[in-house]
């Protein structure tokens, strides 16, 4: 990484300024170069430093720090999840992360992520679906039409090429929202009025939704040979989508097991249950879809890494733009040993 030149002087992206950042780049074309990013770091996998999330769990919900580090940048992303916001007319997940240099350890970024992480996700989701979805696929299911419903189409379209687009949502409005933010974006977009009607003719399902509980959301009788599942809204203990026999007769695919055994789908399975690591199939090292009968399962949590992807992708796409503000975080004593100096100093100048 290069080191700037004010080095107590950190790069900040504020929610507008993310958005202005997305938009002037184009919602499509961002998901698909952040796609890009995220492969390119699947590639390296082996790099990084790797743990499960640290989450500090309530009876509300669940606040969380996700760090990684190639050797040259480290990254991590605090975010929360509270179910029980929606209600309180609060977002149900928040999110901001950090960059930083580990040759001199100083930040070089930080930026929201509510906006970006909802990206990221999306963008996550379609590279898996691009190695482990039917051959042709142009028709998806989506099961929870709150805030990712509109970023997960997007990117199914901009990365698989997806035209049909099969909402439900337990809560009506939330579907109306959806198609009334996809309206123009080139979608043949139908609301259904159970699950079971969403699914059908789909070739690709997506389960996103938000409620912190064990539910089954795709029966094993809704789930018919050959499709691909795409399981995101199970992110924590205890927290589940899909009935148990959907998982037994799916080919699984995961992020980072030891997250995925605590948070995931795979959750209610025996915990030396086979799956296979997402990166092994980018990779080459494994198989993803291997024919038109088989059922892929993609049980996503969200990992450290995708993040990781997220925030070198946005501090690239910074040179040259104005869409970030200087932000003076970090002392910076004339003599690096003298920062009660630097306070004094600056007592004096309080007094002139």
């Amino acid at each position: 990484m290069t080191v700037q030149k004010d080095l107590n002087i950190v790069p900040f992206v504020s929610v507008d300024n993310m958005m202005k950042l997305v938009l002037s780049i184009g919602v499509e074309p961002f998901l698909r170069e952040l796609a890009d990013y995220i492969e390119e770091d699947f590639r390296r996998w082996e790099l990084f430093d790797k743990t499960p999330r640290v989450a500090s769990h309530s009876k509300e919900g669940v606040i969380e720090l996700m760090p990684t580090s190639d050797g040259e940048v480290y990254g991590f992303k605090y975010v929360n999840g509270h179910p029980k916001n929606m209600r309180e007319g609060l977002q149900t997940v928040t999110a901001f992360g950090v960059l930083s240099d580990v040759y001199t350890g100083y930040p070089v970024l930080l930026t929201e992520m509510t906006i970006l992480t909802a990206l990221r996700t999306a963008a996550t989701s379609a590279l898996a679906a691009k190695y482990l979805a039917p051959k042709g696929a142009d028709c998806m299911a989506i099961i929870g039409n709150g805030a990712q419903s509109e970023f997960q189409a997007l990117a199914f379209k901009a990365l698989l090429g997806i035209r049909k687009v099969r909402l439900f949502d337990i809560d009506p409005t939330a579907t109306q929202k959806c198609m009334t933010n996809l309206a123009g974006q080139d979608l043949d977009i139908v609301a259904c009025k159970t699950a079971e009607d969403a699914v059908e003719g789909a070739q690709i399902v997506t389960t996103v939704t938000a409620d912190k509980q064990y539910a089954t959301i795709l029966t094993d009788n809704m789930v018919g040979s050959g499709i691909h599942i795409n399981a995101i809204g199970g992110d924590c203990p205890g927290k589940t989508e899909l009935h148990k026999d959907i998982l037994l007769r799916s080919d699984i695919f995961v992020e980072y097991p030891p997250q995925t055994r605590i948070e995931g789908e795979i959750q209610q399975l025996d915990p030396d249950h086979a799956v296979t690591e997402l990166w092994q199939v980018i990779n080459g090292d494994a198989a993803g879809r291997t024919g038109p009968s088989q059922t892929t399962l993609f049980d996503s949590v969200g990992f450290a890494i995708e993040d990781f992807s997220a925030l070198r992708f946005v501090k690239d796409k910074l040179r040259g733009s104005r869409f970030y503000d200087r932000l003076d975080m970090l002392a910076d004593p004339d003599e690096p040993r003298d920062l009660f100096g630097m306070l004094l100093r600056a007592e004096a100048a309080l007094q002139d």
